[in-house]
């Protein structure tokens, strides 16, 4: 099947993309605001963390330009991958950290997986790309 060949994304499809592109566009950007105004929650959690507090604007500009990319049609896989790579290195901190696995360390793999759920349900083009075949019967 040719990329014009794709076929059409339903309309439940589009509208369950769309509802989990806005859930984590809401909190990742629940996430950049809070690290612009570093309320003490923040601070708390960035010396836990061992990084320096002035660091906290430019992540929160970071993760601010990556979500605009992400919710932007035409540059939503962009966003995706550059999320993607912010959401890792916030593994990776957590990691370090010593943080409870299933909590704090994997709640970024959590929000990749709902992000790219929903780029997928919405875009004909992802879906070509990392396409999901049900499994074949053997006879």
């Amino acid at each position: 099947m040719t990329m014009s060949q794709r076929p059409a994304t339903s309309r439940g499809a589009l509208w369950t993309g769309r509802v989990l592109t806005g859930l984590c566009a809401l909190f990742l950007l629940f996430d950049a605001t809070i690290h612009l105004i570093a309320p003490a929650p923040v601070v708390d959690a960035f010396a836990r963390l061992g990084f320096p507090i002035a660091l906290s604007v430019p992540i929160g500009i970071v993760e601010l330009l990556c979500v605009i990319l992400y919710v932007l049609p035409s540059t939503a896989v962009l966003g995706a991958v550059l999320l993607t790579g912010y959401l890792g290195g916030a593994v990776a901190t957590q990691l370090r950290a010593g943080s409870s696995l299933f909590g704090e360390t994997l709640f970024p793999v959590y929000v990749g997986i709902v992000l790219w759920a929903g780029l997928m349900l919405r875009d004909n083009g992802v879906r070509a790309l990392i396409p999901l075949r049900r499994a074949r019967q053997r006879d």
